[in-house]
């Protein structure tokens, strides 16, 4: 008996002690080609420490996002498809609008669930009212840039001064990769240990315009122009990555940390998404595939990789639900958990996959299985391009706007979206094209231009 009594007691104090909370830090790396990094292929440009990382868990060979910044932070910040925020474009300066008000975000339910939350670099989600600023919106500390395109030494986006933290404008010198980085080692060896952390990392790097030292120019002696300053702004990238991830250690946090790594859409040139078709701004796989990865020691296999399909909206509920937090809300998820595809290589849970332009659902696209069927309504459905992109489209590089009005791709097949298989699957396209109008029926209209009204 008192055997048995103690058997019941040991058994109740285990059930009431669950394994910790993970520490979660978010890397998310702005205009990333899908193969610019060693893991998914790159030869050019070196990325030590991203490919160990990567190498330490489950590369996510189809893993979609938004075809720009602002759509892909709303997915990740909400686990909804643009079709439901209205955030299908970005987000301008100024403008009067961002992601809804309305919207509960990752750090709201994770600061809800006991996490101390921390954002340094790029926002993008809206900041013409404190309202929509990420204090307002779960963070408990703020520290980068509201938008992008600014310049990586001062700071300054058409000369007026981009840089804040908590809100309020900061004067500092210094390359904002460097800042970012420097920041988030503060945050993560300077953190309350009795709670867990969610550090949120959305680099500027590799964003426009090109600059970087000198220093990390020359190993790439040999490529030129812009495609010789992106290479150098990876490596600061790399090299951050590496300091970020010494900090958890020193820390004594990294063994019970979950890191995730992503690119925000697919690479503009001079980017490499081999072997994608297409640049950020389209729907094609080079717009919305993105370079991507998740790492935690005893959690996630090591050496994986996965070539189930998911999106930027599922990690959501599932970091969510992995931090013990509640996913009961009055706005519904569109996203689903992802744990048992990244730990018992599980199917995915997505029956359909959507990716939507950044001109709204007239041009829109449905990953089921294998294949993928693009409808595009107008030819002016892209937009918000914000970095030059369609320039270099225009100056020979493949162009966006050779969208046909149905297209059937088989991805396994024909990653490159080279064979329009609409004619020969007349009835596989019929089914699909019902699925993505069910996907679409309930799309609201775009915050920019209910703003404009």
């Amino acid at each position: 008996m008192r055997a048995a009594f103690l058997f019941s007691w040991l058994a109740l104090i285990l059930s009431t002690h669950a394994a910790p909370q993970p520490n979660i830090v978010f890397l998310l790396i702005d205009d990333l080609g899908y193969a610019d990094c060693g893991f998914n292929g790159g030869t050019e440009i070196k990325t030590p420490n991203i490919d160990r990382l990567a190498k330490s868990g489950t590369v996510l060979e189809h893993h979609y996002v938004q075809p720009v910044c602002s759509p892909t932070r709303s997915t990740l910040m909400t686990g909804r498809y643009p079709t439901h925020t209205g955030v299908y474009t970005i987000v301008s300066p100024g403008a009067p609008w961002g992601l809804p008000l309305a919207e509960r975000t990752l750090a709201d339910a994770l600061r809800s669930a006991g996490y101390r939350t921390a954002l340094t670099g790029k926002w993008h989600l809206g900041e013409f009212e404190k309202a929509y600023q990420p204090n307002a919106r779960g963070f408990d500390q703020q520290y980068g840039h509201f938008f992008g395109m600014l310049d990586y030494y001062t700071h300054e986006r058409m000369n007026k001064l981009d840089w804040y933290r908590n809100g309020e404008p900061l004067k500092e010198e210094g390359y904002t990769t460097h800042l970012i980085t420097k920041e988030a080692c503060k945050i993560i060896e300077s953190t309350d240990k009795s709670k867990p952390l969610f550090l949120y990392v959305p680099f500027n790097g590799v964003h426009a315009p090109f600059q970087v030292p000198d220093n990390y120019l020359k190993p790439y002696a040999a490529l030129k122009g812009n495609r010789q300053k992106l290479a150098g702004m990876l490596a600061a990238v790399d090299e951050a990555i590496a300091q970020i991830e010494d900090s958890l250690r020193k820390a004594g946090l990294l063994e019970n940390t979950l890191i995730v790594f992503s690119s925000d859409n697919g690479g503009p040139p001079p980017g490499d998404n081999t072997p994608l078709r297409d640049f950020k701004g389209t729907i094609y796989e080079g717009g919305t595939r993105a370079a991507a990865f998740a790492t935690w020691p005893g959690h996630i296999p090591a050496g994986q990789r996965v070539r189930e399909p998911m999106h930027m909206i599922d990690w959501y509920p599932t970091l969510i639900k992995l931090a013990g937090g509640s996913l009961e809300q009055k706005l519904p998820i569109d996203g689903l958990d992802i744990w048992p595809l990244l730990t018992k290589s599980a199917p995915s849970p997505h029956d359909a996959i959507l990716s939507v332009s950044t001109g709204g659902p007239s041009r829109a696209a449905v990953r089921m299985g294998e294949w993928k069927l693009i409808i595009s309504g107008t030819s002016a459905a892209d937009g918000g391009e914000d970095d030059g992109a369609a320039k270099a489209k225009k100056k020979g590089k493949k162009a966006a706007d050779k969208y046909e009005s149905v297209a059937l791709y088989n991805l396994i097949e024909d990653p490159s979206e080279s064979k329009n298989l609409a004619v020969a699957q007349p009835e596989r396209v019929k089914a699909m094209r019902a699925r993505l109008t069910q996907l679409l029926k309930d799309a609201v209209p775009s915050g920019a231009d209910i703003s404009k009204k």
